[in-house]
């Protein structure tokens, strides 16, 4: 059974950070593209970044230039710096393979940016 725990959100003011946290249990992590997503409310959720099982990233637009993501495989963990947060960037954040896989979402952690 696949278990997915994230953590690291809260709320910021803008033009601030957080390192998001992501812990996967149940699944053979190294092989796996994993992304981040985000859910803002009342939007649908949407990929904001993609790392491959050798470190290779993807972002979507907005991002660029102020999320990282990076993982380490030996912990099946992933991991999202998000820097120079808008308030556009508010959402719970959650992480799944990419594209995604069928086994479900954890909790999900949240991240709020006043202005």
């Amino acid at each position: 059974q696949v278990h997915v725990v994230e953590s690291g959100g809260g709320l910021v003011q803008a033009g601030g950070s957080l390192s998001l946290s992501c812990v996967v249990s149940g699944i053979n992590f190294g092989v796996y593209t994993m992304g981040w997503y985000r859910q803002a409310p009342g939007s649908q959720r949407e990929m904001v970044a993609a790392i491959n099982g050798i470190g290779g990233a993807i972002y979507a637009d907005p991002e660029k230039g102020r999320f990282t993501i990076t993982r380490n495989n030996a912990k099946k963990a992933l991991y999202l710096q998000v820097n120079s947060l808008k308030p556009e960037d508010t959402g719970v954040y959650y992480c799944n393979t990419y594209p995604i896989a069928d086994w479900g979402w954890g909790q999900g952690t949240q991240v709020t940016v006043s202005s």
